[in-house]
C-alpha cells in the first residue's frame, strides 16, 4: 500500500462559505477573525510604537498601497515594470501644487492622485495593444527618460528637487491617514475585483482574444484598469511627498518599481492583500537590516529567494489554505 497527502476542507469553512444568516457565533467569528484581527494588529502596533517605526509604518502602508496598484495591473494582464512612474507623477504633481501655489496637503493628495493616474494613462495609451515583455519594458524605460528630461532640463528643481513642502500635523495623524488609506484600498479593490467587472478584467488577462469575440472593447477596459491602478500608486507618491516634505528625482528610482513585485512574489500574486502583506513584510525588514550595511542586500536577496522557491504560491495562499482545509495521510492501493 502506498500513502498520498490529501486536503479537505474545515466543516466550518464549507458551512460558512457563502451563507449570509450564519446559525452560531463561532461561524461569524470564523469569518470574522481574518479580517478584523490584522487591522485591530496594526493599528495597536502603530499608536504603541515610536516615531520613528510609526515612519516606517507610513512608508510600508504607501509601499503597500504600490503593490496592491501593481496586482490590479496584472490582474487585467498588464505586468509593469514601472510603478515608479505613477508614484513619481503623482509626487512631483502633489509637490508642486503645495510648493508653488502653497495648497493644502489634504488638497494636494487627491487631485495628485488623479492628475498623476490621467497623465500617465495617457501616456501608455499608446502601447496598450503591445503585450506581455513589449508593454512591461515601455513602463520601466518611462520612469527613467523622465528622470533624465528633468536632470536636463533643470525643471522642478532639477537635481535639487522641491524642499520645504508642507506636512501633515504629526507623525501620528500620518500613521492614521496612511492606515486608513491602506485597508480601505484593498476593501474597495477586492470589492471590485470580485464584482463582474473584476470578472471582465480577469477574463481579459485570461484569454483576450475570447473576450474580444465576445464584443467587450478591452482596450477601453485596460484604460480603465491602468487609471484604477494609478490613483492608487499616484496617492502612495503624494504622501510620501508631504511625509517626507521634499520631492525630487529619486521617486522614480527603481526600487519603487522593484518592491511592489518583490511584494507580490513573496505575499502572494492576484490576491491584492497578498501583495499587502509582502510589503508588511519586506520593508520592515529592510529597515531593520538596515545597519548591516552591505550585508543587508545579501540577506534580503538570500530571503527572497527562499520564498519564492520554497513557497511558490505567496505566504496569503499558504495561510489561507491552511485556514480553509487540513491535510491527512491516507492510503491507496497499489
Amino acid at each position: 500500500m502506498t500513502r498520498r497527502k490529501e486536503r479537505i476542507a474545515r466543516g466550518i469553512a464549507v458551512r460558512s462559505e457563502d451563507i449570509f444568516v450564519l446559525v452560531s457565533w463561532r461561524e461569524m467569528l470564523y469569518l470574522a477573525a481574518p479580517r478584523i484581527l490584522p487591522v485591530v494588529l496594526l493599528l495597536a502596533l502603530g499608536l504603541g510604537v515610536g516615531e520613528y517605526w510609526q515612519r516606517v509604518l507610513v512608508q510600508t502602508c504607501m509601499f503597500a498601497l504600490l503593490a496592491i496598484s501593481w496586482d490590479v495591473l496584472a490582474q487585467t494582464g498588464m505586468v509593469s515594470l514601472g510603478q515608479a512612474l505613477f508614484f513619481g507623477v503623482g509626487a512631483y504633481t502633489a509637490g508642486v501644487l503645495n510648493h508653488y501655489y502653497g495648497i493644502n496637503p489634504l488638497i494636494t493628495m487627491p487631485i495628485a492622485a488623479l492628475t498623476g493616474a490621467l497623465l500617465c494613462s495617457v501616456a501608455l495609451l499608446p502601447v496598450l495593444r503591445l503585450r506581455g515583455i513589449y508593454f512591461s519594458m515601455v513602463t520601466l524605460i518611462l520612469p527613467m527618460m523622465i528622470e533624465r528630461v528633468i536632470e536636463a532640463t533643470k525643471i522642478f528643481g532639477g537635481t535639487e528637487g522641491l524642499s520645504g513642502i508642507k506636512s501633515l500635523p504629526g507623525t501620528s495623524v500620518e500613521f492614521l491617514i496612511s492606515f486608513v488609506l491602506v485597508f480601505a484600498a484593498l476593501f474597495g479593490f477586492r470589492r471590485i475585483m470580485a464584482s463582474d467587472y473584476g470578472l471582465v478584467l480577469r477574463s481579459i488577462r485570461d484569454n483576450d482574444r475570447a473576450v474580444m469575440a465576445g464584443g467587450v472593447n478591452i482596450y477601453w477596459y485596460k484604460v480603465q484598469a491602468l487609471f484604477l491602478s494609478g490613483v492608487l500608486a499616484s496617492l502612495a507618491g503624494a504622501f510620501m511627498t508631504h511625509a517626507y516634505n521634499f520631492v525630487g528625482m529619486p521617486v522614480f528610482a527603481l526600487d519603487y518599481s522593484i518592491m511592489p513585485i518583490a511584494s507580490a512574489a513573496v505575499g502572494g500574486m492576484g490576491t491584492l492583500a497578498g501583495p499587502m502583506l509582502g510589503s508588511f513584510i519586506l520593508v520592515p525588514l529592510s529597515e531593520y537590516l538596515r545597519d548591516l550595511g552591505g550585508l543587508r542586500t545579501v540577506i534580503y536577496a538570500a530571503l527572497l529567494v527562499i520564498f519564492t522557491v520554497g513557497l511558490p504560491e505567496g505566504i496569503f495562499h499558504f495561510i489561507r489554505r491552511k485556514y480553509l482545509q487540513f491535510e491527512r495521510w491516507t492510503e491507496v492501493g497499489e
